[in-house]
Parts: C-alpha cells; sequence; structure tokens
C-alpha cells in the first residue's frame, strides 16, 4: 500500500523552491544540476526523436503493414489473372491402328464467354483490391493514431520523470529547513521525520516515474519492430492540445472514413459477385477448327464444330440467390457501420473537447491558485505560523493538480488520435493549438 506521505513530496519540493533558502540554492551550479531533468546515462548516446520521426518509422517498418501491403499485391495479381481469357485446347483422335485404313483428326478448340462473365470478374477482382487498397489506408491511420497515443504517452512519461526529479529535490531542502529547525529548537522532531519520510516518498514515486517512462519507450518502439532503432527522449510539446475539429470538417471527413468506405466497396463487390452469378446462367459456346485425314481414301478434309451445355438441369440458381443475398447482407453492415462510426466519433470528439477544457480550466485558474496557496504556506512554515502538516497538506494538493494535468492531458490526445483513426487523418497534430 502506498505510504500515505507520497502524495506530499512533490508539492513540498516545491514549496522549498519557492523559499528565499532554495531560491538562493537554486542560484548555484550545484542546485541547477538536481532540479534539471533526469539526463540519460553517460553510456547511452543522447537520442531524440520527434512525432514525424515516429510515424514515418511506424509507416515504413511496422511489420502488419507490410503484411497489408503484400495482401494488396496479391490482389492486384488476382485482378490480372481474372481478365485471363480461356485457353484454347489442341487435340489428336486417330481411329484404327493400321496405317492403310488409318483415319486421323487433328483439331483446335476454343472457348468463347458470353453473358458478360469476363467483365463481371474483372469488377468482382477490382472491387477486392480496392477494399484492399482502403484496408491498407485504414491501417495505416491506426498505425498513425496508435504512435500519436503512445509518443504523446512517452512525453508525459517524461515530464512526470522531471517533476518527480523537482519534487526530490525540493523534499530534501525542506528535510534540511526541518533539520535546522530542530536543531533551532523552534519545532519538535517529529517535524524532520515527516519531512524525511516525505522525501523517501518522493524517491519511490521517481523509481515509479523513471520505470513508467521505460515501459513506455519500449511500447512506443514495438511499432516499428524490434529493429537496432533506439532513443533516449521524445522531443515535442506536451504542454500543447490537439484541435478540436468544426462539425463541418467532421462531415466532411465522415464521409471517406475508412470503415465506411470499406463496408461500400463491399457493397459493390457482392454486387459484382451477383453479376458473376447472373452470367454463369449464360452457357459458353466452344468453336472447334481441324483437319482430319483418311489414309484409306487419301485427302484431307475440313472439320468445323460448335458446342454449347444445355442449362437444364443446373441453372446456377442458388448460387445467384446466394450472392444476391450477400449484396442484401452487406448494405446492412454500411447502415451498422455509419451508426457505429458516427456514434464513436460523436464519443471521442466529446472526450476530446471535455479534455481540453479541463487541461485549460486546471492551468489557468486551478494550478495558480494550488502554487500560490502552497507558497503561502511554506512561507509561513518557515515563519512559523503554520504547522508542518499544513505545508503536507498544500503540497499533496498541488501534486494531485500536476497529475491531473498531465493525466488530462493525455486523454486529450488518445482521443484525438482515436478520432484520427475513425476519420483516417493522416495529420495527427495538423492544427494542434498550444495553450
Amino acid at each position: 500500500m502506498r505510504s500515505p506521505f507520497a502524495f506530499h513530496l512533490v508539492p513540498l519540493t516545491i514549496a522549498v523552491l519557492c523559499s528565499p533558502l532554495a531560491l538562493a540554492q537554486a542560484q548555484s551550479p550545484a542546485a541547477d544540476a538536481t532540479t534539471r531533468p533526469t539526463s540519460p546515462p553517460a553510456a547511452v548516446s543522447a537520442q531524440t526523436l520527434n512525432l514525424a520521426q515516429a510515424v514515418r518509422l511506424a509507416l515504413t517498418q511496422n511489420p502488419e503493414l507490410a503484411s497489408a501491403r503484400l495482401e494488396l499485391q496479391a490482389l492486384e495479381g488476382a485482378e490480372i489473372q481474372a481478365g485471363a481469357r480461356p485457353n484454347p485446347e489442341v487435340g489428336v483422335l486417330v481411329e484404327d491402328t493400321r496405317s492403310a485404313t488409318r483415319t486421323t483428326t487433328v483439331q483446335w478448340s476454343q472457348a468463347i464467354e458470353l453473358g458478360g462473365k469476363r467483365s463481371a470478374r474483372l469488377a468482382a477482382a477490382a472491387r477486392t483490391r480496392e477494399q484492399a487498397a482502403v484496408a491498407l489506408q485504414a491501417k495505416q491511420a491506426e498505425l498513425r493514431a496508435a504512435v500519436t497515443s503512445g509518443f504523446f504517452e512517452v512525453l508525459g512519461a517524461q515530464e512526470q520523470v522531471r517533476l518527480t526529479q523537482a519534487s526530490l529535490d525540493l523534499a530534501r531542502n525542506a528535510a534540511t529547513i526541518a533539520g535546522k529547525r530542530v536543531q533551532a529548537g523552534k519545532v519538535p522532531p517529529l517535524e524532520q521525520s515527516r519531512a524525511q519520510v516525505a522525501e523517501a516518498g518522493v524517491r519511490a514515486e521517481l523509481a515509479q516515474a523513471q520505470s513508467d517512462l521505460l515501459l513506455s519507450r519500449q511500447r512506443l518502439a514495438a511499432f516499428w519492430g524490434a529493429g537496432p532503432i533506439a532513443f533516449e527522449r521524445a522531443d515535442g510539446h506536451d504542454a500543447s492540445l490537439p484541435e478540436l475539429l468544426s462539425d463541418r470538417r467532421v462531415g466532411e471527413l465522415m464521409a471517406n472514413a475508412p470503415a465506411i468506405r470499406l463496408a461500400q466497396l463491399d457493397i459493390a463487390r457482392r454486387q459484382a459477385l451477383s453479376d458473376t452469378e447472373r452470367a454463369r446462367r449464360v452457357p459458353d459456346l466452344t468453336v472447334t477448327l481441324g483437319a482430319k485425314r483418311a489414309a484409306e481414301l487419301g485427302r484431307t478434309q475440313a472439320v468445323v464444330g460448335f458446342s454449347m451445355p444445355l442449362p437444364l438441369l443446373n441453372t446456377n440458381q442458388g448460387n445467384l440467390l446466394e450472392a444476391l443475398r450477400r449484396e442484401d447482407q452487406a448494405r446492412e453492415v454500411l447502415n451498422a457501420t455509419s451508426v457505429r462510426v458516427q456514434t464513436e466519433v460523436s464519443q471521442a470528439i466529446e472526450r476530446l473537447r471535455l479534455t481540453r477544457e479541463q487541461v485549460q480550466l486546471l492551468r489557468s485558474d486551478v494550478l495558480p491558485l494550488a502554487q500560490a496557496t502552497y507558497d503561502a504556506a511554506v512561507k509561513g512554515y518557515e515563519l512559523g505560523k503554520f504547522a508542518f502538516i499544513d505545508v503536507l497538506d498544500a503540497q499533496r494538493t498541488l501534486f494531485q493538480l500536476r497529475q491531473q494535468v498531465l493525466r488530462s492531458t493525455a486523454d486529450a490526445y488518445r482521443a484525438a488520435a482515436e478520432l484520427d483513426r475513425l476519420l483516417g487523418r493522416d495529420e495527427a497534430q495538423a492544427g494542434a493549438s498550444t495553450n
């Protein structure tokens, strides 16, 4: 169970920073070094990664995306094959084994497709290939959204490490101040113990924040596979917020949403398959040309023939009925998909709007007030006007508010990434506003 003092550490350190003693120490090189964000170890070269680089790496090296590209290429081959015409047939017929009375017939047969079979087959293959192309675009949009969400998760984890590191420095200063006040006999030893417990709690928080940062970097790097690419720091603006799209823009993007386009193409593909089954009800014509050599008569005769199956027992009625019902089913799927996408888009927009308002309210009104309260508590504690418990309460409140800002900012980018995935946007950061 987490210690109740664990929440006090961060604000406490910040409070001490605002005190005259902390400000004096902050001007020294040693104090400046301790308040900086944690830097990578000297043995590891610091390599930064921005969002554009992360997206580019994922789009070029993600294994699942490579599989989708190969699927599209395979269906391009299937479309080529769908346009192929039937091969001709060559046959040789020998009658009688005796050379004096033998009759030899050589013939060439060519099947001619009737009823528009080839065009219907080509249309079905083309719709299937277009579906794969849209599925690839949807996969790319999904990957961009996931990378964007993971990237800002790393940014948030970095900011958490920075804040916790600063809080640890402040907690150390607070413990030092409490120790001096105990030695001066101004406060009981319990005050120093509380400050030391708060410092220990911040150390635990820092270890947790560093672990979370490492895991978030690993999750982000997993989007482009387990290659040698590594980075130590994500380079971005964690103070910015994603844009809130207008209703008109959402309507424009909704019409080309990947899920809706896939459903529309599936209807077109099913219609082409229905046309294919309808065309199969028309029998094909086979033309035969050849020559017949009669050894006994000593002459060669021309052979001309036509053949066509009679659709008496099999009219392909069952396959056509199945194709028509599949076509109706695809239309229902489109209706269900449209409703689902509209609902999910509305929910994502509402989450984005709410989180943006929360972050803006916290940054503009609540955080400054909490910081001022904390500063007053620290100053009053130094002057002996407040108890140390008052400083801890103000510290806990400030720390929780800073955590809420980080969580709400991350939630805003997750909602924006989900919106980009649903609408198939290819610019996750377009129009982001800095607040």
